[in-house]
């Protein structure tokens, strides 16, 4: 199963797929944490990424693509029933060279899940996680560039799996059970 949970920057992705992998025997792919390894590592790449990052922008789609599809590679020889991307796809691009990835492989994105969160619970999670996190890019100005770009760029990704009929919007408000309560359901629908 290839699930891809989807949402705005502080709707509870990370949280949701660490429960996610746990109940469904998942790999957990973030893409974020990819990213961040990078820059921690200093490399070139960690380097040019953090210019992106520390501007709100999104990694440009070839750079993040090339990533994700080296890292997928890498999978093929874990034993999972499965694959949680988070943090990916952001654009309509990336979206579909994930499923023409996911179909060199013989699978395919089974559904994505988006966590739909009003935007001041947003950027109250944001600003919370940056006190608790050190994270600089958890900072007001950043983190509404952050849900600009969101809204401008990544909100097309829905339509595309929409079309594609793998589409599923969860109310991402409430406790973190509740919240898993209705992710499980979507999901155990698909199965």
């Amino acid at each position: 199963m290839n699930i891809i949970i989807f949402g705005a920057p502080g709707s509870g992705k990370g949280t949701q797929s660490d429960l996610i992998v746990t109940k469904y025997n998942l790999t957990h792919l973030s893409t974020g944490d990819l990213l961040r390894k990078e820059i921690a590592d200093n490399t070139e790449l960690g380097k040019t990424i953090y210019q992106y990052i520390s501007q709100g922008q999104l990694v440009p789609d070839k750079m993040i693509i090339d990533i994700l599809a080296k890292k997928l590679d890498e999978l093929k020889t874990v034993e999972t029933d499965g694959t949680i991307l988070d943090g990916f796809p952001r654009t309509l691009q990336q979206a579909e060279a994930l499923e023409k990835l996911l179909a060199q492989n013989g699978t395919q994105t089974d559904i994505l899940i988006d966590l739909h969160v009003d935007e001041q619970e947003l950027i109250t999670r944001l600003l919370k996680r940056g006190e608790t996190s050190g994270r600089s890019d958890d900072n007001i100005e950043t983190i509404k560039k952050r849900l600009d770009v969101y809204h401008s760029q990544t909100c097309p990704v829905s339509d595309y799996y929409k079309k594609l009929g793998k589409f599923v919007e969860i109310l991402g408000m409430g406790t973190i059970d509740d919240i898993f309560g209705r992710i499980s359901k979507a999901i155990d629908a698909k199965l």
